[in-house]
């Protein structure tokens, strides 16, 4: 194991010789890792480790091939060239040399360093794993399909059916290993740290530790928070579709872990996210995740209850590690699959739950959420304007706050599940289950158990915003029926349809856009130049012969969002529009900041309440779905779990982007995610202790 101090001793050994050292230090810690059956396969990694790559060169025949490793996954070369460079290699080189000649064996050659795998095979209808007491049977014991793939064949007179391959596969990356080999390196151990010994305090939030569930979580468990090494996870999945544009079917769910015992800055970098799911495809797992998640909630309860014995490399020192699942971030339609809440409906809201007060849109036929005077101080005036220009919708008392673990618990503790895709009755109600994550014995005493994704509630925003400012076909708020409705509702009668026989025609609104306004809006974003790497190139997203703005993905709508449209509405609405515009704009600027003075959550709070009362009054009601609500509750969960930044799908988002890179094979995309991330685990493991690579 390499010292804490070791560079200062290493600065007059030679390089060939400090890397030697270290490699073999590396074997030395993972080997307590290898099983009695693959002991041949390590002491063969020993030779391979102290064998020149040819005679006289400075490099050994492990060292070489890891060094070749990392250039093939830090610049994305294909299977297929990097073995054309191995053979280029084998042919320059003397002739007595040791270099692989193919992508297989120089894998091979790493496959005492990587970490176990678990291919669990589960029912093709998601009912059960075949683990545990299921671990012999042929057929589902709810559903009673087979576990396998049938074959049939035909042999003489009689036809008989083999068993062919499994039917669908569960990859499970198990996290206790992953943890210790994380603690094996000294660096990654002291940055474990701190959280606890090197944060700036002073009352500010700028990370997690920041926040009020964390101080929560010390005062109600003091062992756990005495030892500042346990670990604090998030937990983050989403449905990825490794064919790109090939396919638009299949949906493979990888479980992605992050570790907020880290500085900022690193919480969400590559290198620190694990994968401990993969889950096959070509359906999504939907409400029945919970089945897969089985193995990692064993590993988790397991973390909590007992911990496991951990070599700290930076003290030098073993200590018993324990782990608390912190929250999990998701979009909101896996935010309902997770949690077990019905995110449809009239009580859409995961938050407000019960308390949530929607309104029927009866031409429209769909759920709008407003009336969020009630979220206001009983003193405030805008609780004693007229209720028609808020939908007709008389204040109803004051918001209850949100309910706390105990409360959510009670409601769901009563619920028997039933998991697959046969036939199974739901309960009534807003529940659909009770989720897994129930059985870990802190979950019910967490203030916040699943945060919104402010990414995905940002986008639905500005799309919202800006398909009703241009009146954007396919995603107007604004048509024959919403006036209807307005109609129906008695509000604003001046702006009821008019129809003369043969057209209806619509009154302006104060929010619409005149086509020479649409021109001077669109032509000033075609215009605009950024630099590198600030957004999109927004010349592209910006559509001069239909007037509306296409392809956005979620940064360039964080981009519109925070800068983009205070500028362009300038001049093109009026004043009381752009200045509530204006400051929902603002609030997401303001809400994304790194640091934030807690003393000012109060006053956010209040100021995005007043503007989407604002927005009520001046825009159409089919405007206000669940995501504009969910404005409403962003600056509590900042409260209680910290920063934005370190809880939204951005950094995961991408992450399952590079996994999709992954795929070699077309016909076993999942085989190849998992080939891959476990290769780039042991070349990052090797990185920690080679100079040079």
């Amino acid at each position: 194991m390499v010292s804490p101090d070791s560079n200062e001793n290493d600065n007059n050994v030679p390089n060939n010789d400090r890397n030697g050292d270290k490699l073999n230090d590396m074997l030395h810690d993972v080997e307590d890792e290898v099983l009695d059956k693959d002991y041949e396969k390590f002491q063969k990694l020993f030779d391979e480790a102290e064998t020149s790559l040819y005679p006289g060169s400075k490099f050994t025949k492990l060292s070489a091939v890891y060094r070749l490793f990392n250039l093939k996954a830090g610049y994305g070369w294909s299977d297929k060239s990097f073995i054309e460079l191995l053979k280029f290699l084998h042919e320059i080189l003397p002739e007595k040399n040791d270099i692989p000649i193919s992508t297989y064996k120089a894998k091979k050659l790493m496959c005492p360093l990587g970490l176990k795998i678990e291919r669990i095979e589960a029912c093709p209808k998601d009912c059960i794993l075949y683990r545990n007491e299921y671990a012999d049977l042929d057929h589902c014991v709810r559903c009673g399909t087979s576990r396998y793939k049938r074959k049939n064949q035909t042999g003489g007179d009689n036809n008989r059916t083999n068993n062919g391959p499994p039917d669908k596969i569960l990859w499970y990356l198990p996290i206790i290993p992953r943890l210790k080999r994380l603690f094996a390196n000294s660096k990654d151990a002291k940055l474990l740290r701190w959280h606890t010994e090197e944060r700036k305090i002073d009352g500010k939030i700028r990370h997690v530790t920041d926040s009020s569930q964390w101080r929560n979580i010390d005062t109600k468990f003091e062992e756990f928070g005495e030892e500042i090494r346990n670990i604090r996870f998030a937990f983050s999945s989403d449905g990825i579709n490794p064919f790109g544009d090939m396919s638009s079917f299949h949906s493979s769910w990888p479980v992605l872990l992050c570790i907020y015992n880290l500085p900022p800055w690193l919480c969400m970098k590559r290198k620190y996210i694990m994968m401990s799911l993969l889950i096959q495809g070509p359906k999504q797992p939907g409400n029945d995740i919970d089945v897969y998640l089985a193995p990692l909630v064993d590993d988790l309860k397991k973390l909590w209850s007992t911990g496991v014995e951990v070599f700290d490399a930076y003290k030098r020192e073993s200590f018993q590690l324990k782990a608390l699942l912190f929250c999990t971030i998701n979009d909101f339609p896996a935010y309902g699959n997770l949690s077990g809440y019905s995110t449809k409906g009239k009580k859409a809201c995961p938050v407000c739950r019960d308390d949530t007060d929607s309104l029927r849109l009866q031409h429209c036929r769909k759920h709008v959420f407003v009336n969020h005077r009630r979220f206001l101080s009983k003193y405030l005036p805008y609780r004693k304007l007229d209720a028609k220009l808020f939908y007709g919708k008389p204040v109803r008392g004051v918001a209850s706050p949100s309910s706390d673990g105990r409360t959510v618990y009670s409601e769901v503790e009563d619920i028997n599940t039933i998991f697959g895709k046969g036939d199974k009755g739901l309960p009534d109600g807003i529940w659909k289950k009770k989720y897994i994550f129930w059985e870990l014995p802190y979950w019910k005493h967490l203030q916040v158990r699943h945060c919104l994704d402010v990414m995905h509630i940002e986008k639905n925003v500005c799309d919202s915003l800006i398909g009703l400012l241009l009146n954007v076909k396919g995603k107007m708020k604004d048509r024959v029926n919403v006036r209807k409705d307005m109609v129906a509702l008695g509000i604003h009668p001046e702006l009821a349809p008019v129809d003369n026989g043969k057209h209806t025609w619509l009154p302006a609104t104060c929010y619409n856009l005149s086509k020479d306004d649409k021109k001077s809006f669109c032509k000033c974003l075609h215009s605009v130049k950024v630099p590198s790497g600030y957004s999109a190139n927004i010349r592209k997203l910006v559509s001069m012969k239909d007037l509306k703005l296409i392809g956005m993905k979620s940064h360039d709508c964080h981009v519109w969002m925070t800068h983009m449209i205070p500028i362009e509405i300038r001049g093109i609405l009026p004043n009381h529009i752009r200045h509530t515009i204006t400051k929902l704009s603002w609030f997401f600027n303001m809400i994304h900041s790194k640091v934030i003075d807690s003393e000012k959550l109060d006053l956010w709070q209040k100021e995005i309440v007043v503007t989407l009362c604002q927005l009520e009054m001046y825009f159409s009601p089919s405007f206000f779905d669940v995501m504009v609500h969910l404005v409403s509750h962003i600056v509590e969960e900042k409260k209680a779990c910290g920063p934005v930044f370190l809880r939204y799908m951005y950094p995961f988002e991408r992450y399952m982007g590079f996994l999709k890179g992954y795929v070699r094979n077309q016909s076993r995309p999942e085989g190849s995610i998992v080939e891959g991330y476990v290769a780039e685990e042991v070349i990052d493991f090797c990185t920690n202790y080679l100079n040079g690579v």
